[in-house]
């Protein structure tokens, strides 16, 4: 297990691993369990347990020493999966939440990314979330975890515990430059942007 961080927290991850060159940032997250409807009436009504229909879209924007975003080709997510340098590759779109374990993936490798780039800042936004009224109040057990590409060991893993409830989109932990090292750091930020465009308008 890696290191369990809370919000706030920060970590050097590669001093004192010469070799760390490529890292897995896995994003997870579970819709809340339904609350029971009881009697034969209530399952014919679709009662019973199971999650809300809630589709959650993990990003990351690429950020220049000023904290700016080089280009909008330096948003990475579903609709535009590779950065321009290859460093930076998201998996693709999970519509649901369901299931254990990482929900979407996005793979970074560190030695590769272009030297304009010193922040790399993670966002989960729900997708239509104003047109579905949807909010993190209907997600439970969110985590940012990174893994080792080249040893497959769990480096860092922080659970975002705290009520996110009105929230639309979530800012769970960045990746910087520090020197020649790179640090992670736990975020854990909520904030009220519809999609990834608005979060990214404020990085321009």
């Amino acid at each position: 297990m890696g290191i369990n961080l809370v919000k706030g927290q920060k970590i050097d991850l590669t001093k004192g691993r010469s070799s760390l060159s490529s890292v897995m940032v896995g994003l997870g997250w579970d819709p809340v369990e339904k609350k029971k409807s009881g009697g034969f009436l209530g399952g014919l009504l679709g009662g019973g347990s199971g999650g809300a229909a809630i589709d959650c879209d993990a990003s990351v924007l690429l950020l220049d020493e000023k904290g700016k975003l080089v280009s909008k080709q330096h948003v990475i997510y579903f609709g535009n999966k590779t950065s321009q340098d290859g460093s930076v590759v998201h998996s693709g779109d999970n519509l649901t939440g369901d299931g254990d374990g990482d929900d979407e993936v996005i793979n970074v490798n560190l030695s590769a990314i272009s030297p304009s780039v010193h922040r790399l800042v993670f966002v989960v936004n729900i997708y239509q979330a104003k047109q579905r009224k949807q909010d993190f109040g209907l997600i439970q057990n969110a985590f940012i975890r990174l893994v080792d590409n080249g040893t497959k060991e769990e480096l860092v893993h922080y659970n975002l515990s705290e009520s996110y409830a009105g929230k639309t989109s979530l800012i769970p932990g960045e990746l910087y430059r520090n020197g020649s090292d790179w640090k992670f750091s736990a975020v854990g930020e909520g904030t009220l942007d519809l999609d990834i465009g608005s979060i990214a308008n404020k990085y321009l």
